[in-house]
């Protein structure tokens, strides 16, 4: 075994059952990365420095080929079904053996970091693996510990990270060549048979929600930001309902774009970087992120790029719609150096409503907010996961997060209501899907519109406009806003027939109410009463 790189932890891969046959690179940084990646034509790089990578045929989460190991030390803990499916220890093993065979016989590249911003939450994460361009995306996505804790860094969690391993279902129990999975007892990640990076962040985001509720911490997909005053505004939503873009707004301070922690004296990002979406990104609308496509450091996942003169086509999605940029958060301006914020003032739940129904912002109660938090609900986003077509699909991911919960949501559900109620924080939903009638026929909502509402969330003059009751849903809704036009906040009114809106509103309130049963008895009255009302 060669060791090289610029810190080299005494606690060495053979800890992880590793003995590699060739050269292993202890956090390495990015120029060598870069050097590596263009060097084994895994990357090419683009005008104004990114790297762009290709991810194959997986361009999106396989969320169908991730398990969780059905083990005695965490058994009674996961929420098993559809979204937490078991895989034997037997299996496990079986796999992780396999896998360590293959990487034996890899060049490896390792990268000792932290997630978590906390100092009394964070966990020491070590990933390896036998791409370089994957290194440089998780550098990019956790957390740099200082350099004097480089050379005794001792990982509580292990992700093994095989890309080009493909697994045998016949013997190994998985669906597919694919797998990603988790044994909590073990402490350990494996990964295989998908490129897709996106897999290592979330299984990071996975094991954080597993440990974090038992020591009183809420465990958050949403991203953060703080205004002038100190305020701290958290932001639930799953892909492509506008967390990072919302949250990038050059008026308050990022904290951070997708994976947070609720302690008792804090808001703390997991992660030291940002995954955002770039297909059809726009220079005026998000012009931070945008800036992003064109630095050095940047890893752009399946973005087209002519081969002759490197410049991006960000509208293009040959590939998919899924194309991905992982950048250190440092490279959007106006970002926390501490990764840390007070408790929430204000909580905005983001949803894409591809029925166009939802009012584009309303006020809830906190058993409304607890409501919505367990239900979910938003649009599928093409290209998002493997498998999904062109259109949006309406789905309820509990949470705001579903494929990331171990534990049952009443858990989540619960922590979210006690401490909104010990901080009185202020709970909004809004609709960043469609406006004027359902996908296909109505149009996105205005952007302008969205950032306007939120802007009079936050700074607390929406307070004081007036307010209706909507029919269906029992939130209040503004009725007017400076600045925003009236007939946008009334969903009902941007319809050409009202009639229809009507039935369509009726629908979706049908299915909010089907998929809410599996939770009804784990909530109180009050919770349930905030269900919305069927005519």
């Amino acid at each position: 075994m060669i060791n090289v790189g610029p810190y080299i932890s005494k606690n060495g891969v053979e800890k992880q059952g590793l003995k590699p046959q060739a050269q292993v690179n202890w956090n390495l940084g990015t120029e060598a990365l870069y050097e590596e990646t263009i060097r084994r034509g895994d990357g090419v790089m683009a005008e104004g420095g990114a790297l762009v990578v290709r991810t194959g045929q997986h361009t999106g989460r396989s969320a169908n080929d991730k398990f969780l190991v059905k083990e005695p030390s965490s058994d009674s803990n996961i929420w098993w079904g559809a979204v937490n499916r078991p895989i034997s220890e037997a299996q496990f093993d079986g796999l992780h053996q396999k896998i360590q065979a293959y990487l034996d016989s890899k060049e490896l590249f390792v990268q000792d970091l932290w997630a978590g911003a906390q100092e009394d939450y964070r966990l020491p994460v070590r990933v390896i693996t036998e791409s370089p361009w994957h290194s440089l995306f998780i550098r990019n996505l956790l957390i740099l510990p200082g350099h004097e804790h480089l050379a005794g860094f001792d990982p509580e969690y292990v992700i093994l990270h095989a890309p080009n391993f493909f697994a045998d279902p016949a013997v190994d129990g998985t669906r597919s060549e694919t797998v990603i999975t988790a044994h909590f007892g073990k402490k350990i990640v494996l990964i295989a048979g998908t490129s897709y990076a996106g897999e290592i962040k979330k299984s990071v985001f996975t094991i954080l929600n597993y440990i974090l509720p038992a020591k009183g911490v809420m465990p958050m997909h949403c991203s953060a930001n703080i205004g002038k005053d100190g305020d701290t505004a958290i932001f639930f939503g799953l892909s492509g309902t506008g967390k990072t873009t919302l949250s990038a707004d050059p008026s308050r301070t990022l904290i951070g774009d997708d994976e947070h922690g609720w302690s008792d004296n804090a808001v703390f990002n997991f992660e030291g970087g940002c995954y955002a979406k770039m297909i059809r990104l726009s220079a005026e609308a998000e012009p931070e992120i945008y800036a992003t496509t064109k630095r050095f450091g940047t890893v752009l996942e399946n973005v087209v790029m002519d081969p002759d003169t490197r410049i991006l086509d960000l509208d293009d999605s040959q590939h998919t719609e899924n194309t991905r940029g992982a950048y250190p958060i440092e490279f959007i301006p106006n970002t926390s150096e501490t990764g840390i914020g007070a408790p929430p003032k204000n909580i905005i739940m983001l949803t894409a409503d591809a029925f166009g129904v939802l009012p584009p912002i309303a006020k809830l109660t906190p058993e409304q907010a607890m409501y919505h938090f367990l239900s979910g609900y938003t649009a599928k986003v093409a290209g998002t996961e493997k498998g999904l077509g062109a259109e949006p699909q309406a789905t309820f991911s509990t949470c705001f997060g579903a494929p990331f919960m171990s534990r049952h949501p009443s858990v989540y559900g619960n922590l979210l209501r006690e401490k909104i109620a010990k901080q009185h924080v202020n709970c909004w939903l809004v609709n960043t899907g469609w406006t004027g009638g359902v996908y296909g026929v109505g149009s996105r909502m205005p952007i302008k519109a969205t950032r306007a509402l939120l802007a009079a969330a936050l700074d607390g003059s929406l307070a004081s406009v007036p307010m209706r009751t909507d029919e269906n849903f029992g939130f209040e809704v503004p009725v007017s806003v400076p600045g925003v036009d009236s007939k946008i906040l009334n969903p009902r009114d941007t319809w050409a027939d009202a009639a229809a809106y009507d039935k369509k509103a009726q629908e979706l309130v049908g299915l909010f109410i089907e998929n809410f049963k599996e939770f009804a008895d784990y909530v109180d009255d009050a919770v349930r009463a905030a269900a919305p009302s069927a005519a």
